[in-house]
């Protein structure tokens, strides 16, 4: 599934609140602190009495003295340079308060009035005034903090749904490659919204619900997006995980607010995005009837088939865990129509490889179809991420365009993680690696089934030291034994090559071990590919989820039957092992060549490896009976 690069997503504006009551608080503080410094400058100087003042001018230790005339504060200055400060009173002058300094002492006294300038005004203005603009600030600040809060208590109920504005950027069916079958039946719906009279004028009913099921990454929201824009009516858009709160009912209460909203503008769309937090089955056993994530779901039940006719409201609904939810949501009258979104195959990953390639430079020697054999499995977003990566590593490395190689590398990006060429091996490390990565090669090539070997590397990928890539190159959807079987011969390939040639395993095989066990254990279990009959073991229907996996599993098969089942297990990882290691033994010498090679080059190409086998690959595809290797010759000549 694919698209045209979405819209960026607008920064909300902020609006001017109580914040700004705050920085005026903080600026009036401020600008107080600066006129307490400036103003503190005569902290040095001493007040003395107006009787010490006399006295030391009789001894002749003053050598100045500053009248100012608006205080009646008298600014000393001593001989030593020291200062002292006191005050007289309103009626006296300085003769009368120096009448008794001698006059031969009293000449050489600097005198000096200082007339009223009103300079201080504006500093006791600030200091009066002041507690005063702080006292009112913080009652305001305070009045608008309660306002606020009223106003989010009074919005709390209301639905968080965004508005998807179709006029702005629309997309539209041609904007979504692959899916054909899903748009088909969403065309129904866009039909519906431009042309209602044409279904009711011959009394038929449009389906209220639609439920977009499918991997994530295959497109569910997009093509709702789609519907939205091809019909051109409001499209609301909110996840599943919105309604839900601590408080009971306030999940309910947005559901009530969405609906009405959706039905003052109708015709229109309601999309639910991952719909499994809300509509997961009821009566679990986790919560009682307050619970609210139920009472979320009660509404939207009720919402979705009340009491009201036709109200022009169709709900959308995306997941990718259908199963788990409730059957009342499933039922006709709700989401009665299910959309399965599948993966795309090669022919869909083209188209989808084809959009997300609009607005990038492509040289001329990429083809497309070649990215899109070597990616069986991915889904929309992963094709969208390799394009992306592609470019990024083109940019990064000053290119103007994207080549083959760039696409490829993303490919085994996304796919195994980035290489980790800085990861310290040592030389034995080095050696361990190649051979236990061409020993996976090797073995999976010997076998008729596992798919062919696409790549060889020893440089770490991801947690990986080394990676060996079986890649099918055509699309499969039925597996059988043998091929479950020729899979586990090839994963056992590195742990037998490790005990062959170093005479003991390490724990570099710990996730092929893994790997192996988990798909004998579904061939016995699951698939009925075992001596122990056609039978699945174990509840598969997946509503363990709701108390874990391993806790609410149920044993549905006696210990007799769970004995047969270890022992028949075990039998099959067995076989695999003595297939890998006699093979392996018996290619001693060519497992040390290609190992060899390995170590000088760090990378093998499908057409290095098979050239060790004296293999071409129209030959290798033969032996595997694919033909999508010729045809991709064909479709590249046409590119």
């Amino acid at each position: 599934m694919s698209s045209q690069n979405s819209q960026n997503a607008k920064a909300p504006m902020k609006k001017p609140g109580s914040n700004n009551y705050l920085w005026l608080l903080i600026v009036i503080l401020a600008v107080s602190a600066l006129a307490v410094m400036f103003n503190s400058g005569s902290s040095n100087i001493k007040k003395i009495s107006l009787n010490q003042f006399v006295e030391d001018a009789q001894n002749g230790k003053v050598a100045k003295i500053v009248l100012d005339s608006e205080s009646d504060r008298l600014n000393i200055t001593n001989i030593d340079g020291s200062q002292d400060y006191t005050y007289k009173e309103a009626s006296a002058t300085i003769e009368d308060i120096l009448a008794k300094v001698p006059d031969n002492i009293k000449k050489d006294i600097d005198t000096e009035i200082q007339p009223s300038s009103g300079g201080n005004i504006w500093i006791t203005i600030l200091i009066n005034v002041l507690p005063i603009i702080i006292i009112v600030g913080f009652f305001l600040f305070m009045m608008r903090q309660a306002q606020s809060s009223n106003s989010q208590a009074m919005s709390f109920g209301k639905s968080k749904a965004k508005l998807y504005d179709v006029l702005k950027k629309k997309t539209m069916f041609t904007d979504v490659a692959g899916a054909e079958e899903a748009k088909q039946e969403l065309v129904e719906i866009v039909d519906f919204l431009k042309n209602p009279s044409k279904y009711s004028q011959i009394g038929a009913k449009i389906p209220k619900g639609v439920l977009l099921v499918g991997a994530p990454g295959t497109g569910k929201t997009l093509l709702a997006r789609a519907v939205a824009g091809e019909a051109n009516v409001p499209f609301f858009s909110i996840s599943g995980s919105e309604f839900v709160e601590m408080f009971v009912g306030v999940g309910a209460s947005r559901v009530r607010d969405l609906f009405k909203k959706a039905q003052k503008n109708s015709p229109c769309i309601i999309f639910i995005d991952e719909i499994d937090a809300v509509g997961r089955q009821r009566g679990t056993g986790l919560g009682g009837g307050h619970d609210e994530r139920e009472q979320t779901l009660n509404q939207i039940l009720t919402e979705m088939d009340g009491f009201e006719g036709d109200t022009g409201v169709i709900v959308m609904a995306a997941t990718n865990r259908p199963d788990v939810l409730d059957p009342a949501l499933l039922r006709p009258g709700r989401f009665d129509r299910r959309v399965m979104v599948d993966l795309p195959d090669i022919k869909d990953r083209e188209e989808i490889l084809k959009v997300h390639a609009r607005n990038k430079p492509l040289d001329s020697n990429v083809k497309i179809t070649t990215i899109a054999m070597h990616t069986p499995g991915f889904s929309g977003a992963d094709l969208e991420n390799i394009m992306n990566e592609a470019a990024i590593l083109c940019a990064k490395e000053n290119r103007k365009t994207i080549t083959q190689e760039d696409l490829q590398e993303s490919v085994e990006k996304v796919m195994m993680g980035p290489e980790r060429k800085s990861r310290g091996l040592s030389e034995q490390e080095k050696i361990r690696t190649a051979y236990h990565e061409v020993g996976h090669a090797v073995v999976g090539h010997s076998t008729k089934n596992c798919d062919p070997v696409h790549k060889v590397s020893i440089v770490s990928r991801g947690m990986a030291l080394g990676v060996t890539w079986f890649l099918p190159e055509d699309d499969k959807h039925l597996y059988t034994r043998s091929k479950f079987f020729d899979e586990i011969c090839s994963l056992f390939g590195g742990y037998c090559a490790e005990i062959e040639f170093f005479g003991e395993m390490s724990t570099g095989a710990s996730n092929d071990l893994e790997k192996a066990t988990k798909i004998a254990t579904n061939m016995v279990t699951k698939y009925g590919m075992s001596t122990v009959g056609p039978v699945t073991l174990g509840d598969q229907s997946g509503h363990e989820i709701f108390l874990g996996r391993d806790l609410g599993h149920t044993k549905n098969y006696s210990e007799d039957t769970a004995r047969k089942v270890d022992i028949e297990i075990k039998s099959i990882l067995e076989q695999g092992l003595q297939y890998a290691s006699k093979y392996i033994k018996e290619n001693r010498e060519l497992m040390d060549r290609i190992s060899k090679q390995l170590l000088e080059t760090e990378n093998l190409s499908r057409e290095d490896f098979l050239s060790f086998f004296g293999e071409t690959l129209e030959q290798d595809d033969h032996k595997h009976g694919l033909t999508t290797h010729k045809k991709s010759k064909k479709a590249a000549k046409k590119d």
